[in-house]
């Protein structure tokens, strides 16, 4: 397979989770491979300021909250005095992203991927410049990712106006919070600061929050947010925000118009969405032309326009999700050597990390009606026992099934366990499940994954335990 006329089989530009899991599938299938990261660190936005730092400050504020807020209590775990050390809980954070970007950095080595240390620009479809360095290759797969969209004519200072980035990092909990943006990061990054005890506002918009998600869910979960205390308004959009020492103003309006009020805030979260990464890349090297949207675009198996250049992850059109990428980057290196790499856009599941996490894989049931008819079954979590025993009640699960054929076209969960439930649906999915092969599938009791038996149950009328 090597081709000695270029320095490497292939070269992926980008080490997050799409660009490092395509270098170590080429590596192990026989490609010499090489990878260009310009962080000191690999992994990419997930490791180092994305997915896996923000977990770990939603899981350490979650402890903080039962322990501090009496929760236990009624479980007979009575705690006196739980405070908040703000700096260990970010130490904890860093260890763990220490660890996972180290990991990679050891599968690099097991695996004999080299890691050239810098950013790439195209020098020509086959060539790019590394640090200096002139580096060849036959097979070119850009990885690049996203970054933080910004907010016209607010600045991101990382001290009172702060991007994901910044939020991850706040020295000390703000009294009062203000997201810009009611979408997955800022309800994320939110709950994490509402938690720790900050006053949390957040600006969407649209009339309601998590886009792109179904219509029962979004109402379900503004529900459950404005109960744990935070302060939604949708429908609002932010015309300005001014620093003046510690202290923002935010100015917002009605999205439809109508009076502007000002929000005080220490420590404002701009959150709006994110945007392809391909600025000095030097695309116009090779010809490639970005889409409208700033995207690269690409065929089935990844290839660009130009002949010899792949794309992956969230730099190509698509939900812009770490798994996403990670099952792309595995593709791309199967196409590059001439194997079948394939990815199913149409069953990725998508996960909301606050408490319940709130997920999806497939169609919402505004999208399914659109396509035709469609059966629905819905089970409600406070008829779950395993969710009844642990006082853990909230949200449901829902299924949307095709009404002729059966085959589930869609499942969306509000549930605290809801991340890891939605595989089970991922997985029935691809196997092209209809509701009744869920049904009939026995599922072990007590467990909250029962909730989805009796969803697949209810599409037929047919849910035991309401």
């Amino acid at each position: 397979m090597a081709d000695e006329t270029y320095d490497y089989d292939v070269l992926v530009i980008g080490s997050g989770p799409g660009g490092y899991v395509a270098a170590i599938r080429a590596a192990q299938l026989g490609l010499r491979t090489a990878c260009a990261e310009s962080r000191e660190t690999l992994g990419g936005t997930c490791l180092n300021v994305g997915c896996i730092p923000s977990k770990a400050l939603l899981h350490a504020s979650e402890i903080f909250e039962e322990a501090s807020s009496g929760h236990l209590a009624k479980f007979g775990i009575e705690i006196q005095g739980a405070t908040l050390n703000l700096d260990q809980m970010h130490a904890e954070k860093a260890k763990a992203v220490k660890e996972l970007t180290g990991g990679i950095e050891f599968l690099f080595k097991k695996n004999k991927v080299t890691w050239l240390k810098g950013r790439a620009a195209f020098k020509d479809a086959h060539s790019v410049e590394v640090a200096g360095q002139t580096v060849t290759a036959k097979n070119i797969v850009i990885a690049t990712g996203s970054s933080v969209t910004p907010l016209p004519g607010v600045e991101i200072d990382q001290q009172v106006v702060v991007d994901s980035t910044g939020a991850l990092a706040l020295p000390k909990v703000p009294e009062h919070l203000v997201v810009i943006g009611g979408g997955v990061i800022g309800l994320e990054l939110g709950s994490v600061w509402r938690r720790l005890g900050a006053r949390v506002t957040v600006v969407e918009y649209l009339d309601q929050i998590l886009p792109g998600f179904d219509g029962e869910v979004r109402k379900e979960s503004a529900k459950l947010f404005k109960k744990q205390g935070m302060e939604l308004k949708t429908g609002t959009k932010v015309t300005g925000v001014t620093v003046e020492g510690a202290r923002a103003s935010v100015s917002v309006e009605p999205a439809a118009g109508g009076a502007a009020e000002t929000l005080d805030a220490d420590a404002v979260l701009v959150a709006i969405g994110r945007k392809p990464n391909l600025d000095g890349l030097n695309l116009a090297a090779i010809g490639l032309e970005p889409n409208a949207r700033g995207q690269i675009a690409t065929d089935h198996s990844f290839r660009t326009a130009v002949d010899g250049v792949w794309a992956i992850g969230d730099c190509i059109p698509g939900l812009m999700l770490a798994h996403k990428a990670e099952d792309e980057g595995v593709a791309v290196a199967e196409n590059i050597a001439g194997q079948t790499g394939i990815v199913n856009e149409d069953v990725i599941p998508s996960v909301v990390y606050t408490m319940p996490e709130i997920a999806g894989v497939g169609m919402t049931e505004e999208a399914a009606r659109e396509k035709g008819d469609v059966k629905v079954g819905k089970f409600p979590m406070v008829a779950n026992s395993r969710a009844k025993t642990n006082r853990d009640t909230d949200g449901f699960v829902k299924v949307i099934a095709d009404a002729k054929s059966d085959r589930v076209l869609g499942v969306w969960i509000v549930a605290s366990l809801a991340g890891t439930m939605i595989a089970e649906a991922a997985i029935a999915m691809e196997f092209g499940a209809t509701s009744e092969d869920i049904a009939y599938t026995c599922h072990a009791h007590p467990t909250h994954a029962e909730a989805m038996k009796e969803a697949a149950m209810a599409v037929t009328g047919k849910p035991i335990h309401v």
